[in-house]
């Protein structure tokens, strides 16, 4: 089943500085029907004006990964960290037992990110936070994986829960496929493009809220990248 959630029907604010979206119930949004997909509980499509960003604020128990789709974000934390995370890459916070930490677009340029969290399932644990990079062209046409709380996924950042982050690039006309089971829920968004899910079009920034399918086969209606959290 593919529940499409449209750009356009997404919640949000337009702050100035920053104009949020909201996949599911957020801040001042608010939907019954939308409050997480299995154990992913945020999904923000936020873009931030040049030399603003968010204050230093605290966060715990939850796994909040940054995709940053232009731009670049300027991460600092109360541990001591500090990074600047470019498009295309990614970034980890494991909240853990408590952390405060600030992002901030110190570009001259607009930043644009999704900000995924997902619930945890060890719970407990010292905060942390990693970014790396993932080059487009390691993901060119086949799914890679970003960030997992699998063991056996070694170049992926770790994240203390029973989730994947995944993201593949694909040119118009390409196909991939993302074995799942019918046991898990995905929820998929093109951060560029247009693809389909079986005969479900999916633009660029909608939503795919997908249950009960073995595998997931997505084909490029336009050339596309795409970002996948696979949920328990």
């Amino acid at each position: 089943m593919i529940d499409l959630r449209p750009f356009d029907g997404l919640g949000g604010a337009n702050h100035g500085w920053l104009d949020a979206k909201h996949h599911f119930s957020f801040a001042g949004y608010h939907d019954p029907a939308r409050m997480h997909w299995g154990n992913l509980r945020v999904w923000n499509d936020d873009t931030i004006a040049p030399n603003t960003g968010f204050p230093p604020h605290p966060h715990r128990d939850m796994e909040i990964i940054t995709y940053v789709r232009e731009g670049a974000i300027t991460h600092e934390d109360s541990l001591g960290n500090k990074g600047r995370t470019e498009a295309g890459d990614v970034q980890v916070m494991s909240a853990g037992t408590g952390i405060r930490h600030s992002e901030y677009n110190l570009e001259d340029v607009t930043t644009k990110i999704f900000q995924i969290w997902i619930v945890p399932t060890r719970d407990g644990e010292a905060p942390s936070w990693g970014a790396r990079p993932f080059p487009k062209g390691e993901r060119a046409g086949h799914f890679v994986t970003l960030a997992s709380g699998y063991a056996n996924d070694d170049d992926a950042l770790p994240i203390r829960t029973d989730a994947k982050v995944v993201a593949a690039t694909l040119k118009a006309g390409e196909s991939a496929d993302y074995p799942i089971g019918r046991d898990r829920k995905a929820y998929l968004v093109p951060a560029t493009g247009a693809i389909r899910i079986d005969d479900v079009q999916v633009n660029a920034r909608d939503g795919a809220a997908i249950s009960d399918m073995d595998v997931i086969h997505v084909t490029a209606i336009e050339d596309s990248e795409i970002v996948m959290v696979d949920a328990a």
